[in-house]
């Protein structure tokens, strides 16, 4: 029973300060002049005060209200080492169970580092975690919190916590754990394909061990050397960057015996490949209505230099002119084509025709360029079915196609051919979905017979209009039109001249992104995505080896023609590899060497300073070697008192409760309270009538 006082005034304080402060200055000014009947008009006064003030007794009728206890249990990867997993759940069930023995404690469980999202499994974050299990719990009713974990947190504050509560850590792992891993310490994120590119890194051991260890260095999953690293101290190391766009830098050092984990015994670097300034040959054979718009295209690449020369003055022209007032640059042949040939990604002859201004030799030291991994296009026009062609030349074991003879000068519509719409230099061109294309049309296309290679573009007739191929290293592209200017001047609405040439000269160059059987893998957020280029009906199914090496199996779906691709949720951080029929990739899912995999020895250093600002304490649950865990007694303490102890911790009990009812008792209420209203009046009247 809670007994209290309380008054309820029948009027306001307002009324009731101006009907007895009168009254009040009259019964003093009787008391002091000592009227007869003076006390008692004092004391009716007072009972007509009390009647009017309404005095209650009030019984409420509270519920004591439960301490709130979080219990946060660490779920992060390096949980996953030995068997932490198995003390961490023999843990939490001891403790709700002795938990529960205590009926003033309300209990909240939350499991950290368990989520899907990449960002909160890079890091353990288990105060961020306790925030948000009180984050509606009053200071007054949280009666500590008790962490299952490593040791191993990285949101520790760097001062005093803001939790008024004990809070106690019970560490899992063992004692004297060892361990090595090895770490970047300056990675570029940037590197041109084909230079070597610097870089340090470090190998670290916790056990304060020296000395030499083996480092084996792959790139895109190639093992490319194997280096010598001493423990503790930052290496250098230089990598060739391979390929343009992303590439994986990986550092690997062998498990040693006894030691924790072998997860962190890799590090991983991604660089972006990038180009240095493709060198493009494009000579002309005569000026033309489409050579500007080669030129303008290759012009307009920042990522390519260029080489252009016309053909303006053939050696058959005689018109008497002396040469010393010609102001034409002469064709630097030899230049051109014996001594820097191989320092152009590209040559490119359009509408080009054998007239002697190249020897007859240097076609021959073309066909062996393209063999040995050059690329050549070959943009035709009337001269290559003409008797000067170039298919006349040692150059003709380079070419894809043999001309006809034939020069078909018929209106027609470029189309893409069934091959075409699943190249990738075709692919998607804006406005082939229709039917016919809305493309503006085209006049001419040259004739060619038993083409080489792949015909993605057909032209009048179902004429081969463009041919890719491959000639040993290298690649052959021919355009069996020179119609393109049409689409550039925007005949007919144009077409999509840029995006083609641009993709047929990338393609002829070995860009990664149009190869037609290709594999790239990507990791975004916790999902890993699979994408297949390829010119078969069904690549089939992908094999996927997690870090840990757990096989998996991911169905690739047609999106649109020539592509497939799948995508999962993985609950790995790390390298994945990828692999489907011939080909394979690597893709890292989840941040970079991030520090839940840094440093996964065990500890109870990172949580000490912590817990004993609060009063807690930190404690292993397991002693020495053993694999028994030892759980501290749960013992309710109140107010500042001690909470933690040898073998036991303390959490605090609250005081506070809620308001179920309430009862009233009135003291000057019904019957009793007018029987002494009357009654004091009765006395003051009578003692003043006499």
């Amino acid at each position: 029973m809670n007994w209290s006082l309380a008054f309820e005034p029948l009027l306001s304080w307002p009324l009731l300060a101006a009907m007895l402060v009168p009254l009040a200055l009259l019964a003093a000014v009787g008391l002091w002049f000592r009227q007869r009947g003076a006390v008692l008009r004092l004391v009716a006064l007072a009972a007509l005060a009390l009647a009017l003030f309404n005095p209650v007794f009030l019984d409420e009728d509270r519920e004591a209200l439960k301490s709130v206890v979080a219990v946060i249990v660490d779920r992060s990867q390096s949980q996953d080492i030995g068997d932490r997993t198995a003390q961490t759940d023999a843990a939490v069930a001891g403790l709700k169970e002795r938990l529960a023995r205590f009926k003033q404690f309300d209990v909240r469980v939350v499991e950290a580092g368990k989520s899907g999202a990449a960002e909160e499994r890079t890091e353990t974050r288990l105060f961020s975690a306790l925030d948000g299990a009180l984050r509606d719990v009053p200071p007054s009713r949280v009666a500590g919190a008790v962490m299952i974990t490593d040791g191993e947190v990285h949101d520790v504050p760097a001062g005093r916590p803001e939790f008024n509560a004990p809070l106690h850590a019970l560490i899992t792992g063992h004692e004297n754990e060892k361990d090595r891993r090895v770490r970047f310490d300056k990675a570029p994120r940037f590197g041109l394909v084909g230079k070597p590119l610097d870089m340090t890194y470090r190998v670290i051991a916790t056990d304060g061990q020296t000395g030499p260890v083996d480092v084996r260095v792959s790139v895109n999953g190639q093992q490319v050397a194997v280096e010598r690293a001493f423990i503790g101290q930052e290496m250098p190391l230089q990598v060739t960057i391979p390929s343009a766009g992303r590439n994986i830098v990986e550092l690997t050092i062998p498990k040693e015996d006894g030691e924790l984990t072998d997860i962190n015994n890799r590090a991983i670097a991604l660089v972006d490949g990038i180009r240095e300034n493709l060198r493009v040959l494009l000579v002309s054979g005569e000026p033309h209505a489409g050579e500007r718009t080669w030129r303008n295209l290759l012009k307009s690449d920042a990522s390519v230099d260029l080489v252009h020369f016309t053909i303006l003055r053939p050696p058959e022209k005689q018109d008497g002119t002396p040469i010393n007032e010609l102001s034409l640059i002469a064709f630097p042949t030899r230049e051109l084509f014996v001594d820097k040939i191989n320092q152009f990604d590209l040559i490119i002859f359009d509408r080009y025709q054998h007239r002697d201004v190249l020897p007859i030799l240097y076609y021959d030291y073309i066909a062996e360029y393209v063999e040995k991994g050059g690329a050549l296009l070959i943009a035709a026009g009337p001269e290559y079915a003409g008797p000067s062609t170039i298919a006349r030349t040692p150059l003709m074991s380079a070419l894809p196609g043999m001309p006809t003879g034939e020069v078909i000068d018929k209106a027609f519509y470029p189309r893409l051919t069934e091959l075409g719409q699943r190249h990738p230099v075709t692919r998607g061109l804006e406005g082939s979905e229709a039917s016919p294309p809305r493309w503006g049309r085209w006049f001419r296309t040259i004739g060619i017979d038993r083409p080489e290679g792949e015909v993605v573009m057909k032209g009048a007739e179902d004429r081969p209009l463009l041919v890719l191929d491959r000639k040993g290293q290298g690649r052959v592209g021919m355009l069996l039109s020179d119609q393109g200017w049409l689409w550039a001047r925007g005949f007919e609405g144009g077409g999509p001249h840029v995006q083609l040439y641009r993709r047929v000269a990338h393609w002829l160059m070995k860009e990664p992104e149009l190869e037609e059987e290709r594999l790239t893998a990507d990791g975004r957020g916790m999902t890993l995505e699979v994408r297949r280029q390829t010119m078969s009906d069904d690549p089939g199914a992908a094999r996927i080896i997690t870090p840990s090496g757990k096989p998996l199996t991911l169905t690739l779906q047609k999106s649109e023609p020539g592509i497939f691709s799948g995508s999962m949720e993985v609950g790995e951080i790390g390298l994945y590899q990828v692999a489907n029929g011939d080909l394979t990739a690597l893709a890292h899912v989840g941040p970079i060497n991030a520090p839940e995999f840094g440093d996964v020895v065990s500890t109870e250093s990172k949580l000490k300073p912590a817990t004993e600002a609060t009063g807690g304490s930190v404690r292993r649950l397991v002693a020495g070697t053993g694999s028994d865990i030892a759980l501290p007694s749960i013992v309710p303490v109140r107010g500042q008192a001690e909470a933690a102890g040898r073998d036991w911790i303390g959490l605090r009990t609250t005081d506070d409760s809620v308001l179920k009812a309430v009862s009233r008792v009135p003291l000057f209420g019904g019957f009793l309270g007018l029987g002494l209203l009357l009654l004091a009046l009765g006395s003051m009247w009578y003692r003043e009538g006499r």
